[in-house]
């Protein structure tokens, strides 16, 4: 009977030791504060394609009718966006076609990058 108690303590420490490393290596391979897979996504943004509809320059926002936003996971729809940048909304008029790429900046869907659409 001690055979099978002991016999049974190394199967979990083998499987709990195969399980840390298995974690070990996703974390290293997110890097330890998730910062790569941040840099990663940011990175990978592909630019959305949008319709000007307002711009409101002193609440540094802007109204679009946009086409889904892949990484927020958010689908096609008309809303109003921050923009990081006040700046940014001197580029643009209403009815203007453009890029851009936005992000969640402190709980808010923000547009982080724009260009005019050629």
């Amino acid at each position: 009977m001690k055979a099978f108690a002991k016999l049974g303590v190394a199967i979990l420490m083998g499987g709990a030791a195969a399980l840390a490393s298995a974690q070990d290596h996703q974390h290293a391979a997110r890097g330890a504060d998730g910062a790569h897979e941040t840099a990663a996504t940011s990175a990978a943004a592909a630019l959305t394609e949008g319709e000007v509809r307002k711009i409101d320059k002193e609440a540094g926002k802007i109204t679009l009718r946009h086409g889904e936003i892949k990484n927020l996971n958010m689908a096609a729809m008309t809303m109003v966006l921050r923009v990081q940048d006040p700046a940014m909304l001197d580029q643009v008029q209403v009815g203007d076609k453009l890029r851009f790429a936005a992000e969640r900046v402190n709980g808010a869907v923000t547009i982080v990058q724009m260009q005019k659409a050629e």
